[in-house]
């Protein structure tokens, strides 16, 4: 059954009471969301996955929402997966952790067939080479219906973006929820495991455009993750603060420690003999989810699993040794840190490392709400080092959750910036801009010879774009823009514009002072985060984006109005050689809206006239810039 390139396809899987045996064959369902019982031998967590798509089978028991998550995005693919949950669980609850990330641990059919799928895109075997941080948003109940979409969002030159949405419906009430949002990357394997050049992917739909967009940063993001832990665990202190609470049980962190081995076996490989990231995933939860019950003597659940890399693969015939122990227990919430190795032999003394990863886990109260946990005591050395680290990982989780994984509309204008948490505002920088230029319903306002001017109203906001086409290579325009110290030159409402820091090659701060009075009669100052990007790939325009921050160095002046920007920055598309397309968007904020609106129903040219004055700086200065870069 063949699917439209831009379509969703539609596999339905219905979780049922199943016995420990898999049928290889079962019969076809009658219809595609067929009422299926419960098996009254079944034990408490035994549950099973059927797939119909054309066929029906009987993919496992134990299948839980990680899994799901994990066989969806291991392919890659376009389509979409709805999964009713029947059965027992924990107080009438799938653990969402349980329920969301494992991969249909047993008789694989289902995950052999998504992978198939989506291994149309690469033409050759792929394998999964991270997972982004994932957040669990809502607990999955006994009845609810769970629909998976997984889909590439880009194509790189030898690895793959894969982005996977989790919902939940609930068939009595018809409320739905979603779950969770993750995004996998997935690199594509020739022979001998050579790598091999994926063919571009073309986006049709304004989702598809925005994510395609973004997804090159969300790569620079995790090119630079480990780094950043580096960085923040450098700079904190080596001294190891235990937290104090008033009546606290404290527990030893050695108490918590859980360490399991799995013998690898065929349904837990895929078709080149390697083991689905969702099944090491899943023991891998196994084990943390017991390291945590042993610190709180309750049922954990998860609510956010971090970034992590896979090492190394394993095969069929492999001995995983899985470790876990809690790092450290806050108030409400604790880190269970989890270490894979595999040998391929029981008398094998060298072993390989896997995957590492950090999973937090909540104890919910019966309102759903998080209980306070013990205390964790650290044991000297490598203990108190991860302890420490814990602490750090939990600041870098909240920056990306509150800075990367909000909508722009979520995000305060000034968001404070420091070495930490540099990686994720640059992020959501570039990536609010290309939001914003991928929306696709701008409206031609107003047209003056050149220059074209563009309105977007949407989500209480009013957006604009300027654009003209310049006798200049993007190239040259994208450096000229790119430097603020040079924009007083043309834009009037500049004054100055002073270099604070320079973050790294594509990233500055800058200190502007503005010569545009505020409704105090005083003029305004900012403090602006640019950052720069060229191209990726092909049809990839240059962008310079700009938002606001705060520095504890550059406080609000008396002599000025501290003024702010939410997302304003240039796009560069090249038409020719020596011709470009540039563009400036902006999205008003309340004290530049009265601005904006005039100049957008023609009562004020100054838009204009600011636009052909950035047109002969470019014009000017081009040759110049071209004398200097043949000078380096």
């Amino acid at each position: 059954m063949e699917r439209p390139a831009a379509g969703l396809g539609g596999e339905v899987a219905l979780l049922h009471a199943a016995p420990w045996a898999v049928s290889a064959s079962p019969e076809p369902l009658p219809s595609l969301m067929a009422s299926v019982q419960p098996n009254p031998h079944q034990s408490d967590q035994e549950t099973g996955a059927v797939l119909q798509f054309g066929d029906a089978f009987v993919v496992s028991k134990g299948s839980q929402a990680s899994s799901w998550l994990y066989s969806s995005c291991c392919v890659g693919i376009d389509g979409i997966s709805c999964c009713a949950l029947l059965g027992k669980h924990h107080q009438g609850r799938a653990d969402t952790e349980g329920d969301v990330v494992r991969s249909c641990p047993r008789g694989e059919p289902w995950a052999k067939y998504l992978q198939n799928r989506a291994e149309r895109h690469a033409g050759c075997p792929c394998v999964t080479a991270s997972m982004d941080d994932i957040y669990f948003e809502h607990t999955i109940s006994v009845g609810q219906v769970v629909n998976i979409k997984a889909k590439v969002n880009r194509a790189f030159n030898s690895s793959m973006e894969v982005g996977i949405q989790v919902s939940y419906e609930d068939l009595c009430s018809g409320k739905h929820c979603s779950i969770c949002k993750a995004y996998a990357t997935f690199v594509a394997q020739g022979p001998l495991g050579t790598k091999v050049k994926l063919k571009p992917l073309t986006p049709q739909t304004e989702e598809e455009k925005i994510e395609h967009s973004i997804a090159a940063e969300r790569r620079r993001m995790r090119l630079v993750h480990k780094d950043t832990i580096k960085d923040l665990l450098t700079r904190s202190t080596s001294n190891t603060e235990m937290e104090t609470r008033d009546g606290s049980v404290v527990v030893p962190a050695e108490k918590t420690r859980v360490e399991s081995v799995e013998l690898v076996l065929p349904p837990h490989a895929n078709h080149q003999g390697n083991t689905f990231g969702g099944q090491i995933m899943a023991w891998m939860e196994n084990v943390a989810t017991i390291a945590a019950s042993r610190l709180c003597h309750a049922h954990p659940t998860l609510r956010a699993i971090e970034m992590f890399h896979f090492r190394g693969p394993s095969q069929v015939g492999d001995r995983l040794v899985l470790k876990a122990i809690v790092n450290n227990a806050f108030k409400n919430s604790m880190e269970v840190g989890v270490c894979t190795e595999a040998y391929d032999q029981e008398m094998s003394v060298s072993r390989r490392h896997i995957n590492s990863a950090f999973m937090t886990f909540v104890v919910l109260d019966e309102e759903g709400r998080p209980r306070t946990l013990p205390m964790v005591v650290p044991q000297p050395g490598d203990g108190e080092r991860r302890y420490r680290e814990a602490s750090a990982r939990k600041k870098i989780r909240l920056d990306r959750k509150y800075v990367v994984s909000c909508k722009q509309t979520e995000v305060p204008l000034s968001v404070p910036w420091d070495q930490s948490n540099k990686v994720y505002l640059s992020y959501n920088n570039v990536s609010a801009l290309k939001t914003l230029v991928a929306k696709a319903n701008w409206v031609l306002a107003r047209e003056k010879e050149k220059v074209q001017i563009y309105t977007l109203e949407e989500d209480k906001f009013l957006s604009f774009r300027i654009e003209m086409s310049v006798h200049i290579s993007a190239s040259q325009a994208f450096s000229l823009l790119s430097d603020l110290r040079r924009r007083h030159e043309w834009d009037s409402h500049y004054e100055s514009a002073e270099l604070v820091q320079q973050v790294d090659e594509d990233d500055a701060i800058y200190h502007v002072l503005s010569q545009t009075l505020s409704c105090e009669n005083k003029p305004q100052d900012f403090v602006i985060l640019a950052s720069r990007r060229k191209p990726c790939s092909r049809g990839d325009p240059y962008v310079v984006a700009f938002r606001s921050v705060t520095l504890p160095t550059h406080p609000p002046s008396t002599n000025y109005t501290r003024g702010e920007t939410l997302c304003s920055g240039f796009c560069v598309w090249p038409q020719s050689e020596e011709m470009s397309k540039v563009a400036y968007y902006n999205q008003a904020t309340p004290g530049y809206l009265n601005y904006v609106t005039t100049n957008v129903v023609g009562l004020s040219s100054n838009f204009c006239a600011t636009f052909e004055a950035c047109e002969k700086f470019l014009l000017k200065n081009k040759d110049d810039l071209i004398a200097r870069l043949q000078d380096l």
